[in-house]
């Protein structure tokens, strides 16, 4: 991050340390976020490791945040279980999160173990979803070997007919990952790189959270 002269002090930046709930913390600076970014502020770079413990980073969109009170508290995101991402997840089931909101002059960074959505609610985003993008789901071999566009085009078309005149359902192989977090850090750009940086953590998800102040 390059130092910058005007900061933003939008929803209180300066005293966001005030908040001891970091999940509340992030919906206020996501409903910020939705009002400045220019697009997807959902938007989320999402880090796995593959069985060689290389890491693998990608951007992928926070499709929900939990309310309930409860174990599973977390961020949700969907992909195909047979991509790089859901093969790695499925095989180490911890993950790192970044939001970046450029408009706002914030991060967010989130660590935690992984967990499955449930078949309810994977089915309710699928049914959510433009039919094209249904349709995308069924079509794509995510991840893997494409020999020609062509092969793509002539898969989507075989399933526009195949669901043609009735619903199309979810593939079993499609379905959500929900990011349970024991750490959450929350930075707000400030001059001369003096930012300010809080933490929260907790040993396990039904632990409570313990609030640090960070140097820059």
């Amino acid at each position: 991050m390059s130092d910058m002269s005007n900061t933003s002090d939008v929803g209180g930046a300066q005293d966001f340390g005030a908040e001891d709930d970091p999940f509340a913390l992030f919906q206020t600076w996501m409903a910020e976020a939705q009002r400045s970014e220019p697009n997807d502020p959902n938007a989320m770079a999402l880090a796995t490791v593959d069985g060689a413990g290389l890491p693998n980073v990608r951007m992928v969109l926070l499709k929900g945040v939990d309310e309930a009170e409860s174990a599973e508290r977390g961020f949700v995101f969907y992909t195909n279980f047979e991509s790089a991402k859901g093969r790695e997840l499925l095989a180490n089931p911890k993950a790192a999160l970044l939001f970046h909101w450029k408009s706002l002059n914030r991060q967010v960074r989130i660590r935690g173990a992984v967990s499955l959505a449930s078949h309810q609610e994977a089915d309710a985003y699928f049914a959510s979803r433009a039919p094209l993008s249904r349709i995308g789901a069924w079509a794509s071999q995510q991840s893997r070997p494409l020999s020609s566009r062509d092969v793509l085009e002539a898969k989507i078309q075989h399933y526009e007919k195949k669901f043609f005149d009735g619903p199309i359902p979810r593939p079993a192989y499609w379905s959500g990952f929900r990011v349970v977090p024991t750490e959450i850090e929350f930075w707000a750009d400030r001059p001369f790189r003096l930012h300010d940086r809080i933490v929260f953590r907790r040993d396990a998800p039904h632990d409570s959270w313990h609030k640090t102040r960070l140097y820059p």
